[in-house]
């Protein structure tokens, strides 16, 4: 099998540190560089958009929560992981630019829950098919089979992480 430049990192740091687990840090080293040109992709089609990546995340979880696209500050702050004061900052900017609306909670006229507008949807949208066009085309080296092996190996390092915490990826209920 060919070399990659990680598995040159991994050989130079065997030098270096003799304990080197090759495999750790092949595997590690390896998810970390495919998930940094992952994020530079997805900040080129956010700037297309003049989107900045917390603007996205906040529509990225409230698109999460599916029809009407809607949901509590506090659960918001919870997921974002930011302070209130932090989220209502960012929420006052996404009014101003169009892309939220705060309505009062049916439930409860106290309070006030954030919902996408029409136009944050098209936004999302529009990332999404350029996200999800440069995730088939980094990931078309792998046959079919070898998609679903990769996920599977995945899911059983996530399911180890999330059995010592909370789920890694929090959704709606």
């Amino acid at each position: 099998m060919a070399q990659d430049s990680i598995d040159r990192h991994i050989a130079f740091w065997s030098r270096e540190l003799p304990d080197l687990d090759a495999d750790v840090e092949g595997a590690v080293t390896r998810m970390q560089v495919i998930v940094r040109r992952l994020r530079r992709e997805r900040e080129e089609a956010l700037a297309g958009l003049g989107l900045h990546d917390w603007q996205y995340d906040v529509i990225w979880w409230l698109r999460s929560t599916g029809v009407p696209y809607q949901a509590g500050p506090t659960w918001l702050a919870g997921v974002l992981d930011v302070r209130p004061a932090t989220l209502t900052n960012r929420l006052e900017r996404l009014e101003r630019d169009g892309y939220v609306d705060r309505v009062p909670d049916p439930d409860d006229r106290r309070r006030l829950l954030v919902r996408l507008t029409a136009k944050a949807c098209e936004a999302w949208e529009s990332v999404y098919e350029d996200r999800s066009s440069g995730e088939h085309v980094l990931l078309a080296a792998l046959t079919p089979a070898q998609r679903r092996q990769l996920s599977d190996l995945l899911r059983i390092v996530t399911l180890a992480v999330e059995s010592d915490g909370p789920d890694l990826l929090p959704l709606a209920d």
